[in-house]
């Protein structure tokens, strides 16, 4: 469902441009589950990113659900980006002047995908169903990223990403909040690309890999 190969991507600074992908070749099918492990500054946010179609690699190719992102203009890449991947962030990124339940539906309504029976569904599977008309601002950080979950779900996308998705809470919230996410992966079939710096997490996962020097080392 995810095929990268060859992925290269390096920031211009005064010293001249400095690589941090040096050639990132990897696979993922639907329903799979992969964690990206590596030190920090090794790159995982940055291949996230790439791979997200949230930025533009300089060499090599990306290849989701069939189809190329990385020959794609910037609009064709933005449609994609709604319609088909979900991403979940370390910074929960709510909206703080919609409720719960709008912050569910907001990134199906803008994808043209807002289900109502899959939304309510959710809100059951999440533990938000008497929070739904509450701010984000009157939730606790675990059911936040509960509402950051959902929401990146709730459009059934065929691949969800996340960057360190249980970095701001505590071990015990940030497990059950990584078992919920496991469990709704599988509900919906989607694939599953999560960067952590947690041993204990990645191995929750189907497979492990660890970016190094710029390139991908299985564990």
């Amino acid at each position: 469902m995810l095929r990268v190969e060859g992925l290269k991507k390096s920031y211009p600074t005064p010293q001249g441009r400095i690589p941090v992908l040096r050639g990132v070749d990897f696979t993922l099918a639907a329903g799979a589950s992969l964690a990206l492990t590596g030190e920090s500054g090794s790159g995982k946010s940055t291949l996230l990113h790439l791979v997200g179609a949230l930025d533009d690699a300089d060499f090599g190719e990306i290849v989701l659900d069939g189809v190329a992102l990385t020959r794609l203009s910037e609009h064709a890449r933005a449609a994609v980006r709604r319609e088909k991947i979900g991403v979940v962030f370390q910074q929960f990124n709510l909206i703080p002047s919609l409720t719960v339940g709008e912050n569910l539906g907001f990134q199906a309504r803008l994808a043209g995908r807002y289900d109502p029976a899959w939304q309510e569904e959710l809100t059951a599977r999440l533990g938000l169903a008497t929070f739904a008309a509450r701010y984000p601002e009157e939730l606790s950080g675990g059911q936040q990223q509960r509402v950051a979950i959902g929401r990146a779900l709730a459009v059934r996308p065929r691949l969800l990403l996340a960057d360190e998705p249980t970095g701001n809470l505590d071990e015990a919230t940030g497990d059950a909040v990584m078992a919920l996410a496991l469990d709704l992966v599988a509900a919906t079939g989607c694939a599953f690309l999560m960067a952590t710096h947690s041993e204990r997490l990645a191995a929750r996962l189907q497979r492990r890999v660890r970016l190094e020097s710029g390139l991908l080392a299985a564990q």
